[in-house]
């Protein structure tokens, strides 16, 4: 059995893929697949609904906010957020601590001045504290990345912006942990991390922010547009939303949002452990405080890694089945992604390997 430690498309609940392979050819009693119905058909209709309450009661979404599916991923919702809301002053501000908050920020720009909250960094390994933080007070929205799928950087606690409408990048810990949404402007999380197959971003944007945009949004980014259409505007990747739904229903199933936080706690403890413990054999760059449960960066032989150790540590885990471990070029090393449907088990199988890797190749 393979055990799928990518960072995305990332690993789905079996019991999720069971589900969808029984209903793959005929959905319910409709006599054609999900992927053959006509999104404004009743059947599908009825699944999109169902979709979106369950997010809804999933993260306690409050009434004055819009569930939106949208298209063009997380690097869409880039320029979706900035031309939807940096017109109000044409300024925003960026909290950058990582690769996708960096492009997040570079793509603003193009609509609109964009303040950096912190200097920019040749490698980012924690979060600055507040009192170094530059906010504009003139900016249209505070934005941010709640967690660096390359960095391995994840927010402890929600940035305090004195008001400024608060825009938040989920995309890897989406349904990880419980999310106070009130705190927030927007928060959106692509889907091919945590919550489903690649295709579709999930938006969760407070009603006052919606109907703004700058003349030169395409349509299909205006959230007012894709607001009033029930994120209906044009034919959405049906498939996908469908088995996104059925993620939902397994979070539900299995203890919700809750239950996910205190196994995401377990699963990268016991990775973390094997770092710390392992006399700098592995080495993990980011600050103790702000090391992410669901994406854990790490090199093999020391601080700066040892190349050679590192391929022997890639080819051993996959003879084990253990696949996608191979950090992101940008920085190399090794990274284990730990999302909702990755398991205790698998995680622990991880811990086991590391062991038996640093036993036979440290030399203390």
């Amino acid at each position: 059995m393979v055990i799928n430690f990518g960072a995305g498309p990332a690993k789905l609940p079996r019991e999720v893929l069971l589900e969808v392979q029984k209903e793959l050819v005929e959905y319910g009693s409709t006599g054609m697949s999900v992927m053959e119905m006509s999104h404004r058909g009743n059947s599908y209709v009825a699944l999109h609904n169902d979709t979106l309450a369950l997010v809804k009661e999933l993260l306690d979404v409050p009434d004055n906010y819009k569930v939106l599916l949208m298209q063009g991923g997380g690097t869409g919702l880039f320029a979706a957020v900035a031309m939807n809301l940096i017109g109000k002053t044409g300024k925003a501000d960026y909290l950058v601590t990582g690769s996708w908050s960096t492009m997040a920020a570079k793509e603003a720009a193009r609509y609109g001045t964009v303040n950096w909250v912190v200097p920019k960094q040749d490698k980012y390994t924690g979060v600055p504290a507040p009192q170094q933080w530059k906010l504009d007070p003139e900016a249209s929205y505070v934005y941010y990345c709640d967690n660096e799928t390359i960095g391995g950087i994840e927010f402890e606690s929600i940035p305090e912006t004195n008001g400024v409408p608060l825009v938040v990048d989920m995309s890897s810990n989406m349904l990880s942990r419980r999310v106070d949404v009130k705190k927030f402007g927007v928060i959106f999380a692509c889907a091919q991390k945590n919550i489903g197959p690649s295709g579709i971003t999930l938006v969760i944007v407070r009603e006052d922010l919606i109907g703004h945009a700058m003349p030169i949004t395409p349509t299909i980014f205006d959230f007012n547009v894709i607001a009033k259409a029930n994120s209906i505007s044009n034919t959405p990747p049906t498939f996908i939303i469908y088995v996104m739904g059925r993620v939902f229903a397994w979070i539900k199933r299995h203890g919700g949002v809750d239950e996910m936080y205190r196994q995401s706690l377990k699963k990268s403890q016991l990775i973390y452990d094997v770092i710390e413990k392992s006399d700098g054999f592995y080495y993990c760059p980011v600050d103790k405080s702000v090391r992410s449960r669901m994406n854990v960066p790490f090199r093999v032989g020391g601080s700066n890694g040892n190349e050679e150790l590192e391929k022997q540590f890639l080819k051993g885990a996959e003879a084990l089945g253990m696949q996608q471990l191979k950090g992101h070029r940008m920085v190399g090393g090794i990274r284990a992604s730990l999302y909702n449907a990755v398991t205790v088990d698998e995680a622990a199988a991880l811990q086991q390997y590391m062991l038996e890797f640093l036993k036979k190749h440290h030399k203390p």
